[in-house]
């Protein structure tokens, strides 16, 4: 009895208490409210979601197309690989290839943002076995091209007898191999002008990120990162501009693509280029805040893959190209860019370029090559307060 008397006694002056010290009993509920704000803010985005994100991609008809894309030359269309093994340059046999223009000048090196022609080369892989190199084979399928016979040439070619070549790209300077005559001959049929094929071998060039000089980071033929990766919900939300719709709703936007059937139109996610495409985020461009990523093998014992997401991907006028043609889109497919500038102009450091993706690094100090695959587990393990700045001098 005495014990209940105690305790009523205390509530009774905590009552009192709180009621002559309103505003104080206020301000620490504030503070406790914000602080837990604050917590949950700072949370992995992973520790938010239920359910961790997938290697894929959403398609139109609400198929599952999980996807990984391989680009063994710079500027052509991807490989699309069920599985791939990654390094701390990128995926193996990503961008070692590449094409150059031949001038009066010297050579140039060429990109699918000036030649839209670069969209009508196919690559298909084909992986070294014990007792079997790799092979590369390349289509030609322009329909106002020359008819040629498709290429095929060796993944990782013997170095020992070719010329060498220097090749700068965005100020981050390289040496290469000139591949023999017979395949730059190809190449140049196709163009319509004369071309050569370089392949990187064992070479890198320097990462140029300001946060990034002096790091160590190497990359191949890679623009400026050794990965890049998108959402396949942002890429709902650039499908919704293509149907005049704002973007913002991805789920009122399948819901009309569902009435609309057919006639809806669906961005294609290879102009963007990406390596990995992830699937399962809440709402678009929530990847711009992305920092750090774990990639979890569907069949241990393989090792995870640690990701650091360090810069955005800002976008050329490529995404306009009409893949059936080799050039520029009709009607709003051929004005994509143009339709992002209006709102995904959001890095202090490309202002005038939207954004579409996120750079990624190797982000496990030693780690050895490790396979990924369709269907890995992707978690976010950690997340900026504010979007990252690109500090690649370009120009």
């Amino acid at each position: 009895m005495a014990e209940k008397e105690t305790i009523e006694i205390l509530l009774e002056n905590a009552i009192d208490w709180i009621t002559q010290h309103l505003y104080l009993t206020f301000g620490v509920l504030v503070v406790l409210h914000l602080g837990v704000a604050w917590w949950l803010k700072r949370r992995p985005l992973a520790v938010w979601n239920s359910e961790p994100l997938k290697v894929s991609e959403v398609c139109v008809d609400l198929c599952l197309d999980l996807e990984i894309y391989i680009y063994p030359i710079k500027s052509l269309r991807g490989s699309r690989v069920s599985s791939a093994v990654a390094t701390k340059y990128g995926l193996k046999y990503d961008r070692t290839f590449m094409l150059l223009k031949r001038t009066p000048t010297g050579l140039q090196n060429l990109a699918v943002c000036n030649h839209y022609i670069m969209t009508q080369f196919l690559t298909s892989l084909t992986a070294p076995t014990p007792t079997t190199p790799g092979t590369l084979t390349i289509t030609f399928i322009s329909p106002s091209g020359p008819t040629v016979l498709p290429l095929t040439i060796p993944l990782e070619p013997r170095v020992t007898s070719l010329e060498t070549l220097d090749i700068e790209m965005h100020h981050s300077a390289t040496t290469a191999y000139l591949m023999p005559e017979t395949y730059s001959a190809w190449f140049t049929t196709c163009f319509g002008f004369d071309v050569v094929l370089a392949y990187l071998g064992e070479n890198r060039r320097d990462v140029l990120f300001e946060e990034l000089k002096g790091s160590g980071e190497k990359i191949t033929f890679a623009d400026c990162a050794p990965y890049l990766l998108v959402s396949a919900t942002s890429l709902d939300a650039v499908s919704a501009l293509l149907n005049d719709e704002d973007g913002s709703d991805t789920d009122a936007g399948e819901e009309r693509g569902k009435e609309k059937g057919k006639d809806r139109k669906q961005m294609d996610i290879t102009k963007f280029r990406p390596n990995i495409v992830i699937s399962g985020a809440a709402s678009p461009w929530e990847e711009d805040f992305w920092s750090r990523l774990l990639i979890r093998h569907s069949t241990p014992p393989s090792q995870p893959i640690h990701l650091r997401l360090e810069h955005n991907c800002v976008r050329c006028r490529s995404i306009n190209v009409d893949y059936a043609t080799g050039k520029k889109a009709q009607g709003k497919e051929g004005e994509v860019l143009k339709l992002l500038q209006a709102t995904r102009r959001v890095d202090e450091g490309m202002k005038w370029s939207p954004a579409f993706g996120r750079y990624g690094f190797w982000g496990g100090g030693k780690e050895e090559d490790a396979r990924i695959s369709v269907g890995d587990e992707v978690l976010v393990t950690k997340v900026n307060a504010e979007r990252t700045k690109f500090s690649w001098k370009l120009h």
